[in-house]
């Protein structure tokens, strides 16, 4: 797809970028075939193939309107269109600067950019755990269509403090901690089974996906460089590599390099975080864990999340991990579409989301399972307000397994 780039973007990166991922699209619409929200809704534009073209007419000069911007927004960006796409088109991407240029030529309104600065904001401050608490100290007073979407507490259990030769690094998160907090910790139990001590820094927060999602670009790189900074140190004095436990942190972790590329002080560093960066799920299947029936009797359904199996290109890797330890897994139909949770799009898009979440949990749940196994704290909140059965990270049934096995 040919595109003459107008001039308010032919000289800067981001244009001459956009402009090369354009030159591989050849509008075949296989991807229109696994977008969920041309599934759903129907309409060419609110699908990869239509949006492209939006944003090829404005980099060429063409006028953009509020429309234009209404159909970017209802992207989930859950990039199943990359996996179908035969032709390599980095649609993410290609969306990223869509939505900035759009942005631009069609301001929000200020409430609105309040709003999603916000939510940026408060999301990944110390005031929401302080929020969160006191919802769920009233859950059992509310309305069960309140309560449902205060997410339950979880037992934790400890963390081990064996020293191990072998040292992995965790991104603790900004609002799995207080959402999920036993994650990690089974994390911490797994890897500790495994001889590797996993270990984190007080330094590092938000990955900046949520602010990247809102298209709030400076804080998104500032907290970019705070991690890579935090990390630095720790990387240097001999840790293996970064896990990640939540795949929507790890798809963004490993695109560090490319978003601060045009950063002179932090690219490099960020191309070696990012090339250092696992998804859990990569560390297990490398490490010899012992097959195991302590998951014997349990029947699963796994909801690999799109930023594990599109956005990182991992699939299989969860199924795989729980069959070692024994546990029966259920089919699930459209197993590639997304359940709606997109980071801040399940706030910013109810809608759509409830709607997609609705089709997710059916496909899911189709199959009588005891459990539903995710891999991103987004999706297990977003699914659990509605799930029949409970949600959990993966990585809290292979813990639970192997202390089974002890």
């Amino acid at each position: 797809m040919q595109t003459k780039l107008a001039a308010f973007v032919s000289d800067i990166p981001a244009g001459r970028e956009a402009q090369e991922i354009l030159g591989r699209c050849v509008h075949c619409g296989f991807c229109t075939a696994t977008c969920p929200t041309y599934q759903l809704l129907g309409n060419e534009l609110d699908g990869p193939r239509g949006r492209i073209y939006l944003i090829k007419s404005m980099l060429e000069g063409t006028a953009c309107s509020k429309s234009t911007l209404l159909h970017l927004d209802r992207c989930l960006t859950c990039r199943s269109c990359e996996t179908t796409c035969p032709s390599g088109v980095e649609y993410g991407r290609l969306l990223e600067i869509g939505r900035r240029v759009a942005e631009k030529a069609v301001p929000r309104s200020i409430s609105r950019r309040l709003g999603r600065r916000l939510l940026a904001w408060f999301l990944t401050s110390g005031l929401f755990p302080v929020v969160l608490g006191l919802g769920r100290s009233v859950r059992r007073l509310c309305p069960e269509n309140v309560a449902r979407y205060i997410p339950v507490s979880y037992a934790v259990g400890e963390k081990p403090s064996s020293i191990r030769s072998r040292q992995m690094i965790v991104l603790e998160g900004c609002v799995q901690p207080t959402l999920s907090p036993n994650i990690n910790a089974a994390t911490a139990r797994v890897l500790d089974r495994l001889g590797i001590r996993l270990i984190s820094t007080s330094e590092a927060g938000c990955c900046g996906a949520l602010a990247l999602h809102l298209s709030i670009e400076d804080k998104a790189r500032q907290a970019m460089r705070r991690n890579i900074d935090a990390w630095w140190p720790l990387l240097e004095a001999g840790a293996e590599c970064i896990v990640m436990t939540a795949s929507g942190c790890g798809v963004t972790v490993k695109e560090y390099g490319q978003v601060l590329a045009d950063d002179s002080q932090y690219a490099e560093k960020a191309k070696r975080v990012s090339s250092l960066t696992r998804d859990l799920s990569e560390i297990l299947l490398r490490e010899p864990m012992a097959a195991s029936l302590a998951g014997r009797g349990v029947s699963v359904a796994v909801q690999t999340p799109c930023t594990l199996q599109h956005g990182q290109g991992i699939n299989g890797s969860i199924e795989e991990i729980l069959s070692r330890v024994g546990f029966q897994q259920t089919r699930v139909e459209d197993s590639h579409l997304c359940c709606g949770s997109a980071g801040s799009y399940s706030i910013l898009q109810s809608s759509i989301a409830k709607r997609l979440r609705q089709d997710k949990l059916n496909a899911l749940q189709a199959g009588g399972p005891n459990v539903i196994a995710t891999a991103n704290v987004g999706c297990q909140v977003h699914l659990a307000a509605k799930s029949t059965v409970p949600v959990r990270h993966w990585i809290e049934l292979v813990d639970s397994a192997m202390q089974l096995n002890d």
